[in-house]
């Protein structure tokens, strides 16, 4: 039986969606928004086109002081929430199904990817979607080419060593790498 709420709110939420769930064309439809938005905002040479582009995706304005350089590759874009003064560099990757947060002060390296989404370990039900979503809090710093796994907060002012991949919680002003991600040191001023 396929509950009464809306399957974006359940999406968001977490709750397992099947691709045989009879609203599933509701993801459909943003997809394909932003699938043809994303062709717009990969091809523009302007910064402030970027910045309207990427607008529209996520459904709110992304401040004037953000930076996001192109390519950039969302398969969603609606649960993306982007603070001030965020820097996104070239190539990353956002899975946001689940919902990605970035507050204000954020650098995310380039070729990054924020996965929220993942699927269940059972064959039968394999194709359908769980969500998790990541946090990034303020001034936090993700090197090149890291990946930060579903359900992830990765703390205020620290540091994601390039190429780690983030599987548990990063706690504030502290440095982590490798694969999985391990403490390396605290971040003393």
């Amino acid at each position: 039986m396929t509950s009464k709420r809306d399957i974006l709110d359940r999406l968001k939420a977490g709750e397992q969606v099947s691709l045989s769930d009879p609203d599933y064309y509701k993801i459909y439809a943003v997809v394909d928004n932003t699938i043809r938005l994303s062709q717009k905002l990969n091809s523009s040479a302007d910064t402030n086109e970027l910045r309207n582009c990427l607008s529209e995706i996520i459904g709110t304005k992304v401040a004037d002081s953000t930076i996001i350089f192109p390519p950039f590759y969302t398969n969603f874009g609606r649960f993306i929430s982007i603070g001030e003064h965020v820097f996104i560099n070239h190539a990353c990757s956002f899975l946001d199904m689940g919902g990605i947060t970035i507050e204000d002060g954020a650098l995310i390296g380039p070729k990054v990817n924020l996965i929220t989404e993942n699927h269940p370990l059972n064959p039968a039900d394999r194709s359908a979607l769980v969500t998790k979503p990541i946090l990034i809090k303020r001034k936090a710093w993700i090197g090149a080419g890291a990946t930060i796994l579903p359900g992830v907060t990765v703390g205020e002012n620290s540091v994601v060593a390039a190429g780690a991949v983030v599987s548990k919680d990063v706690p504030d002003n502290v440095v982590v790498g490798g694969i999985p991600a391990k403490f390396i040191k605290k971040i003393t001023e």
